[in-house]
């Protein structure tokens, strides 16, 4: 996108990569809300509708391992709108799915479909800017990273207060068939012909995981990026338990504090998309992720000399959420530059390790929760330490 191009042009290009990107926030928050009242309707144990959720995650790191070379081959649309076509469809399976196995299957599908809109979106940033713009429009959508998980949760919570689960589906399967002219009018291909490579063979995509695993710098910055949302996850699965249970907030108040901190998140996304006009993203980079591993270790601290004091805990997390919003953005950009042969493959693996960690860091509160705040603490200075070191192994890119 050059600069003669027009100013509305480019927010209408953000704002339709935003919308993508909104698919995985959009379909997992939306229906947590529902947990219950879909266990009821099917007469199982809360279990199995978790299990629609650890599918979903399963998707988004398989399909994204799988769209991401094809893309290189085909181009960024068709793969795109046949996502958004299965999307759609998927969640209108999940609306009507008659029993837990059948909206168990249309999560897996719904996924898969999904995970396009999130692997093109990276990849036609990079066809299409250098790294540091491509770290500022990075940054402007991290404003759907911060946004989404405040206003998800509070949309299906309306929905299940004035009408039937199944109504959530039908949203998400609305805003899927909203998104497929906003995508097939208002993108266009980003990858020419002559750049697209000539085979989809095991062999070539084998290659092209296996050339960018060898890439220290783009796996440094993949894994940077990847440890520090796994921080990310590790707050928000284990704030909850903390900062209610343990710290007597009522739900509104923590709602609350959850949103002070989104809100920090987003201010210093915005905030990062301005000092890339004079600073380098691998300098802002390595003073955010200092920020991170300073707030992570004070965190651990107080947690365990002070462990039933708020205010530290509370500071601490939102230094070290509102990071994010200077990390994210120039850590994708940073890997992304790497990839000028590979970028679907290369958006797919940062997306893969992202979700990937993620899962594991909310596996690891849950599985060691001990009646303090010291599970989330530990994971989420570990992931800091862990991205701290995959950052300097980057150093000389």
């Amino acid at each position: 996108m050059n600069a003669s191009q027009s100013l509305a042009a480019r927010i209408r290009f953000i704002v339709i990569l935003g919308a993508l990107i909104a698919f995985a926030p959009l379909s997992i928050d939306m229906y947590l809300p529902a947990f219950p009242a879909i266990a009821d309707h099917f007469g199982v144990a809360p279990g199995a509708v978790q299990t629609t959720l650890a599918v979903f995650f399963v998707g988004l790191a398989v399909g994204q391992g799988v769209v991401g070379p094809i893309t290189d081959r085909v181009g960024r649309m068709p793969p795109l709108l046949i996502g958004i076509a299965m999307y759609v469809g998927a969640s209108i399976w999940a609306a009507l799915a008659p029993d837990i196995e059948s909206l168990t299957a249309a999560r897996l599908l719904q996924a898969l479909g999904g995970c396009a809109g999130i692997v093109v979106s990276r990849a036609m940033v990079r066809d299409l800017f250098d790294e540091r713009s491509s770290a500022q429009v990075y940054s402007l959508l991290m404003l759907v990273m911060g946004l989404a998980p405040i206003l998800a949760p509070m949309i299906g919570g309306f929905i299940i207060a004035h009408y039937e689960w199944h109504m959530i589906f039908w949203v998400l399967a609305a805003f899927g068939f909203a998104c497929l002219p906003a995508a097939l009018f208002g993108l266009g291909e980003t990858l020419p012909r002559e750049r697209r490579h000539r085979s989809l063979s095991l062999a070539h995509i084998a290659g092209s995981y296996l050339a960018l695993f060898r890439d220290r710098p783009f796996m440094g910055f993949a894994l940077a990026n990847a440890f520090i949302s796994c921080a990310m996850f590790a707050y928000i699965t284990g704030s909850p338990f903390v900062f209610i249970e343990l710290h007597g907030l009522s739900p509104d108040a923590y709602a609350l504090l959850f949103g002070v901190n989104a809100t920090g998140l987003i201010a210093a996304a915005q905030m990062n998309a301005f000092l890339l006009r004079r600073h380098s993203s691998r300098t802002i980079l390595k003073l955010a992720m200092a920020v991170h591993l300073a707030a992570a270790l004070a965190l651990l601290a107080f947690t365990l000399l002070l462990p039933t004091a708020f205010y530290p805990l509370a500071v601490c997390l939102f230094f070290a959420v509102s990071s994010l919003g200077f990390i994210g953005a120039n850590a994708i950009a940073a890997a992304m530059a790497r990839a000028d042969g590979y970028i679907g493959a290369a958006s797919a693996l940062t997306g893969i390790l992202q979700f990937a960690l993620a899962a594991v860091a909310g596996g690891l509160v849950g599985a060691f929760n001990d009646g303090t705040a010291l599970p989330m603490a530990l994971v989420i200075a570990g992931a800091s330490i862990a991205g701290t070191l995959a950052r300097l192994c980057a150093r000389g890119a």
